[in-house]
């Protein structure tokens, strides 16, 4: 369990990371882009994918190419919303997306439904939408309800992204590890195309500070996924253990940090949909 909850805290630093930027007035966007040298040199060193041409040969380009284009636009996404909706409604959103593959899986995979976890993610689609509904009129950030659409995205984006992984899964003639390097290595050249645009087309202010931010965002984000895969190896009997306290302690950490790190304001609405986020984990997860 120390590596889930190692996981756990990763994750959250790096929403914690986008929140504080912010605040200093660093390009998000710039931070974001060079995360990726990072994500790509840690999987080269730390995961030591297999790199020959008859493994390539295999490779199913056309979904990492897929990867490549979202990734960044999601990873901004996110960044949107965690400065207009907050740490406490992205965290939710982000997790619950899993509502999206685990029907996906039905619809697609082939996967038997099961009455519990259908029931579950019914839950969990009531939690989200009392989690990211917003009173009418302007919030603390001097915007309007209609804030909640960033979680929505999120919730969406990092839906699609989990099927487009689990699709790269079913290659089994490719490593997973390899899959995820030439992913983070297309996604880093579409972000880097994204920056060329930021600061010659949008005339955005080259940031060096961003630099340093995005780097150590490259390693608290890389550092989350070898954590959860090693969590999964120490426990492979037990996925399930590994799956609920990655998402419940996502959640939890998230709204304690959001609420009194960042004085984030949650009606009682909102405290209701973590709750019966929580709880839909759970029936996922258990039932």
């Amino acid at each position: 369990m120390l590596y889930v909850l190692f996981s756990v805290v990763c994750s959250v630093t790096v929403s914690v990371i986008l929140k504080l930027a912010r605040r200093y007035e660093v390009d998000t966007t710039q931070i974001i882009v060079w995360n990726y040298p990072v994500a790509v040199l840690c999987t080269w060193g730390f995961l030591q994918p297999v790199w020959t041409p008859t493994v390539m040969a295999d490779a199913p380009f056309g979904l990492y190419g897929t990867l490549a284009v979202l990734l960044p636009g999601i990873f901004v996404a996110l960044g949107a919303s965690i400065r207009y909706a907050g740490i406490v409604r992205t965290e939710v959103a982000q997790r619950l997306s899993l509502f999206i593959s685990l029907i996906a899986a039905f619809l697609l995979f082939g996967e038997t439904p099961q009455s519990a976890k259908l029931a579950g993610v019914a839950v969990g689609v009531v939690g989200i939408l009392c989690s990211i509904g917003w009173h009418k009129g302007k919030n603390q950030y001097g915007l309007n309800h209609r804030v909640w659409l960033y979680p929505v995205v999120i919730f969406f984006g990092y839906g699609i992204v989990d099927i487009l992984f689990k699709q790269v899964a079913q290659h089994t003639d490719v490593p997973y590890t390899t899959s995820m390097l030439m992913v983070f290595l297309l996604a880093m050249g579409v972000a880097f195309i994204y920056l060329a645009y930021h600061i010659m087309g949008a005339k955005k202010r080259f940031s060096v500070h961003a630099i340093f931010w995005g780097m150590v965002l490259g390693g608290f984000n890389f550092a989350n996924i070898l954590f959860y895969m090693r969590a999964h190896r120490a426990l492979p009997d037990n996925p399930s253990i590994v799956f609920t306290g990655m998402n419940v302690g996502v959640i939890a950490l998230g709204a304690l940090i959001g609420i009194f790190l960042f004085q984030e304001k949650l009606s009682f609405i909102n405290k209701i949909g973590i709750i019966l986020a929580v709880i839909s984990v759970l029936m996922i997860a258990y039932l």
